[in-house]
């Protein structure tokens, strides 16, 4: 629990002991978020971070078992983050059109610094969500690991979303298509617009990731 009281609940799976329990928990994984951003996860190491934190490689272990289990971690809190985003901003909006416009615009807009978490930089998690969160699941144990319930948060927030749109259209076929598509489809146009500008239609000031996308899902939709 951080600032507000609100509480972001983490699959207890995905560590082998609950950072937020420590002062050196919460160091990991705030430092490795840093790390991940300035390195990119191949370079990252445990080693690395125990000699930024203070800290000795075992005291790292304690929590996660692996660099995989730490990035499955960051993924998960960032898309519990979302759903909290998602439900807190949208819970008391009548208007169907509305809510999902809203939902398009969290999923796909530049990310904003959260205070209600000190230790946690959105800003810097999201570029990690980005450029690496696929490394978390293109990986020969998916389906087992999808089976322990690793990327439940995600699936749910994609699961929210397509709610909405079936709210508006119930008969429209591809809910769970469209949305994951919108997902993945802002964060590669990001990344483009970082490294690839070529790739992409990008203009600094213009909100164009959020504006194409909105426009794709209710031309879908309607």
């Amino acid at each position: 629990m951080d600032k507000l009281g609100v509480q972001i609940t983490i699959n207890p799976n995905l560590y082998t002991k609950d950072p937020e329990s420590s002062e050196l928990g919460r160091k990991i994984v705030s430092k490795s978020i840093e790390m991940i951003v300035d390195l990119g996860y191949e370079t990252f190491t445990f080693r690395k971070l125990g000699a930024e934190i203070g800290s000795n490689e075992s005291s790292i272990y304690r929590y996660f078992d692996s660099k995989h289990a730490l990035l499955v971690y960051l993924v998960n809190w960032y898309w519990s983050w979302m759903e909290y985003r998602l439900v807190f901003m949208t819970h008391s909006m009548p208007n169907d059109m509305e809510k999902l416009k809203l939902a398009i615009e969290l999923l796909t807009q530049d990310i904003t610094e959260d205070d209600n978490f000190s230790y946690i930089n959105e800003i810097l998690l999201n570029k990690i969500i980005i450029a690496e969160s696929s490394k978390a699941y293109h990986t020969k144990d998916i389906d087992a690991e999808n089976e322990k319930g690793f990327y439940k948060t995600y699936k749910r927030v994609v699961q929210r979303v397509s709610d909405m749109v079936l709210s508006i259209n119930p008969d429209f076929e591809f809910p769970h298509m469209l949305i994951s598509t919108v997902i993945e489809g802002a964060h590669h146009q990001r990344f483009f617009s970082k490294h690839l500008p070529s790739l992409t239609d990008y203009e600094e000031g213009k909100n164009n990731i959020t504006r194409f996308f909105s426009d794709l899902v209710f031309k879908s939709i309607n």
